[in-house]
């Protein structure tokens, strides 16, 4: 028998978890929780932090599903929520994150959480940006964690914040600008990663 839930937008799996259907719901969590632990991951820049807010983000996910109204694409709804616990957390820790720098002896053998989904070829760049993401203030991180990591355009990143564009379009432009002076001590380029939305007028 084929699953059809593999094949549902997430739309159809909204309605029919409201409909009673605590099956969709599973689905829901299990097809976003890579995208949401990334995001917090990225954010948060600790994986247990990340795992925790993860978890947090989408059981809010589900409790406030019904209050999907479709006007935008799931994922951007979901991004908002997501971003939303991650805040909580900032502010439960009254601090701007401290990145812990990973190496290769403290790996744990599975992940606290889902993954990211980083290359393996480009994980030690990868790790010296998320070190270096630490040092970017808050909104500015978000902001460029969304348009370059998560490689949202714009105007979805100001539906996830509830920003207007030009705002957005000024916090990843400082955003960049202050990854690209943390990266200097790394050894990383000065430039920091643009997306195609760069391109448009």
């Amino acid at each position: 028998m084929t699953d059809r839930s593999a094949e549902a937008p997430d739309g159809d799996l909204v309605r029919r978890f409201l409909a009673g259907d605590a099956g969709a719901g599973t689905e829901l969590i299990t097809r976003h929780e890579r995208r949401v632990y990334a995001v917090c991951l990225r954010v948060l820049g600790n994986p247990d932090d990340a795992a925790d807010a993860a978890q947090d983000a989408l059981l809010a996910m589900v409790r406030k599903l019904d209050g999907f109204r479709g006007e935008a694409a799931f994922t951007t709804w979901l991004y908002r929520v997501a971003m939303n616990v991650c805040y909580d957390h900032l502010r439960r820790a009254q601090r701007r994150p401290v990145l812990h720098r990973v190496i290769d002896d403290e790996l744990p053998a599975h992940e606290s959480g889902p993954p990211v989904p980083d290359h393996a070829d480009a994980i030690v760049d990868a790790r010296l940006v998320e070190a270096a993401l630490a040092e970017v203030p808050e909104d500015f991180r978000v902001a460029i964690v969304l348009a370059d990591m998560q490689d949202l355009p714009y105007e979805e990143i100001a539906k996830v914040l509830d920003l207007p564009i030009g705002t957005v379009k000024s916090r990843v432009h400082r955003g960049r600008l202050a990854l690209a002076r943390a990266l200097e001590g790394t050894g990383e380029p000065q430039e920091a990663p643009r997306t195609s939305e760069e391109q448009r007028p």
